[in-house]
């Protein structure tokens, strides 16, 4: 896996201070790979899940960082969302 990825699986764990996320979320992150999140926390993986995000690196770390509002960037074009938009609304609120 890319640097990037192990270095958005790292904020993302920490970001949840130990604890996972009920259900699946796929975060795809472009030309470089993607993370799993689930229960048992973050973690690079190609998986099935029930909902994907898909954005650059830049824009998955200002929302890991706090710094991009995850429903403003889907409603700009900067993040796509496919699957389940009850476990993304979940998610959001799970990275506020």
């Amino acid at each position: 896996m890319s640097d990037i990825v192990n270095g958005a699986v790292e904020a993302l764990n920490a970001k949840l201070g130990g604890q996972g996320f009920d259900g699946t979320a796929k975060f795809v992150i472009d030309g470089e790979g993607s993370i799993i999140l689930d229960a048992s926390g973050a973690r690079a993986g190609d998986d099935a899940a029930d909902v994907t995000l898909t954005a650059t690196a830049e824009t998955f770390q200002a929302i890991f960082e706090g710094d991009e509002n995850p429903t403003t960037a889907f409603m700009t074009g900067k993040l796509t969302i496919d699957g389940d938009m009850g476990a993304a609304m979940k998610l959001a609120g799970t990275l506020a």
